[in-house]
């Protein structure tokens, strides 16, 4: 494998363009923890290992590009969440942010609930055996279908997101004469500090009944009438990628209120208040997370005392972490392919995936860090986009990142914090096939998900 070094765009940062990056970092080859597995060091030769294996033999074994996933750092962040907020609470893993029927077991085994929001996440969590009445279903257009299978399965609660749905889910459940538990998802009226698409509780916007103009509290009377319904709750999720803990306060607050409300009207206390998830991990080492034990700490005080100040009894909280848990448990493992500098601005580091296997850099703007992980490297650092092979300029992975100007094709590099939304959102674009998940726990490597074939693609082409 050739080491030759190639001309490189700017390298000092008096001379840097404008871009997303800060200076060079004092060591390119040193790994920020923040945004890193646990397991994840360098061995004696300087390569990336994590879970006792080494980036090379996983690239050998199972190829690239390839999302490498620590299987104990993922039960290990599941455990916090679940100890954080222990059993006077409930923590469903937003499966949203990847699913797999491994990771559904992984969910089972260490005492976690699962929330899903369609019929094929749903089938996935049945079939690798999570006990229905330990699911929720979530999603604001849910089919007549997926509503019976739902209920016919046994879930233990859906979340309801309009009008037509309180009406359609109590008229499925009284086909099936049964009476099925349910949470109202309002919107109220927060604008959660993040990036417009994944922001969900302001009132523009699809997600949720309005707490503005009594539209909830409309909802909630009609829910309370119909016979195949039993409310236990109300739901709020204001975003994704958040670290201020005042849009929650803000929206236990609202939420609060409109439980204080439905107790003076109707004599009734709901028991269950669900605050959703999207808290926020370290995509690059300026993010700086809270760890569950603090947000389990920081939710309750908020929810106990607003309900103190309402006079009601203080209702068991539900959160949906997805993200959190699995968000930085996997990296995607690359293989340099080109290298183009453009002097005076930036070079352009091409890799064996792109905008198919990562979306959110292109969709959400989203930033992210890079490591040269198939060796170490003492040379001068170099202004790097990565970018992917896909026909479109925006196949950004990494908008700007500093990588050692002695990068050449055929090194590895590896993107951390890829465990959520990259796999799930994952395209056939311009028919790259997607890559697998590979799981890497104590020295030992096993596919999770296949890589995709041409057969694959070729299969669902009827012709």
């Amino acid at each position: 494998m050739s080491r030759s070094a190639h001309p490189a765009g700017p390298r000092h940062a008096d001379v840097l363009p404008e871009g997303h990056y800060s200076a060079p970092p004092a060591d390119l080859n040193a790994l920020d923890p923040k945004v890193w597995a646990h397991t994840v060091s360098r061995n004696a030769d300087g390569a990336l290992t994590v879970g006792g294996v080494d980036v090379g033999t996983l690239a050998e074994q199972h190829g690239t590009p390839a999302y490498i996933l620590d299987e104990a750092d993922f039960r290990e962040r599941a455990r916090a969440w679940r100890t954080a907020f222990g059993n006077d609470a409930d923590v469903f893993y937003a499966g949203k942010a990847f699913l797999s029927r491994a990771v559904v077991r992984w969910l089972h085994e260490e005492g976690l609930n699962l929330d899903v929001c369609s019929g094929g996440e749903l089938a996935t969590a049945l079939s690798a055996g999570m006990p229905a009445d330990r699911i929720a279903f979530h999603g604001n257009n849910k089919s007549v279908d997926e509503i019976h299978r739902a209920i016919e399965a046994g879930v233990g609660r859906i979340v309801l997101d309009s009008f037509q749905e309180i009406v359609r889910v109590a008229h499925v459940a009284q086909s099936l004469g049964k009476r099925q538990r349910v949470q109202i998802r309002i919107t109220v009226g927060v604008e959660a500090h993040t990036h417009e698409f994944i922001a969900t509780a302001h009132e523009d916007q699809k997600f949720g009944i309005p707490l503005a103009g009594g539209q909830a509290a409309e909802a909630v009377r009609r829910a309370l009438q119909l016979d195949g319904l039993e409310l236990i709750g109300l739901h709020s999720h204001i975003g994704s990628q958040i670290f201020d803990m005042s849009g929650f306060e803000v929206a236990a607050h609202r939420v609060v209120g409109l439980l204080k409300d439905i107790r003076d009207e109707h004599g009734v206390e709901l028991p269950e208040i669900d605050l959703g998830g999207g808290l926020g991990i370290a995509y690059t080492s300026d993010d700086d997370p809270r760890e569950p034990h603090e947000i389990a700490k920081a939710l309750t005080e908020i929810v106990t005392r607003e309900c103190e100040g309402a006079r009601l009894r203080t209702p068991r909280i539900s959160v949906e972490p997805g993200r959190a848990i699995v968000g930085p448990t996997a990296f995607t493992l690359y293989e340099v392919g080109t290298i183009k500098p453009l002097d005076g601005l930036r070079t352009y580091v091409s890799v064996d995936g792109g905008m198919s296997d990562n979306i959110r850099t292109a969709l959400y703007d989203a930033e992210y860090s890079v490591a040269l992980v198939s060796r170490t490297s003492d040379a001068a650092p170099m202004l790097a986009r990565v970018v992917g092979k896909h026909c479109e300029s925006g196949d950004i992975v990494v908008k700007d990142a500093f990588l050692p100007s002695d990068l050449a094709p055929g090194d590895l590099i590896a993107v951390p914090a890829t465990g959520a939304y990259c796999r799930s959102m994952a395209s056939n674009y311009n028919h790259v096939l997607r890559p697998p998940v590979v799981a890497v726990r104590e020295g030992e490597s096993r596919v999770i998900v296949r890589r995709e074939t041409e057969e694959d693609l070729l299969r669902l082409d009827v012709g």
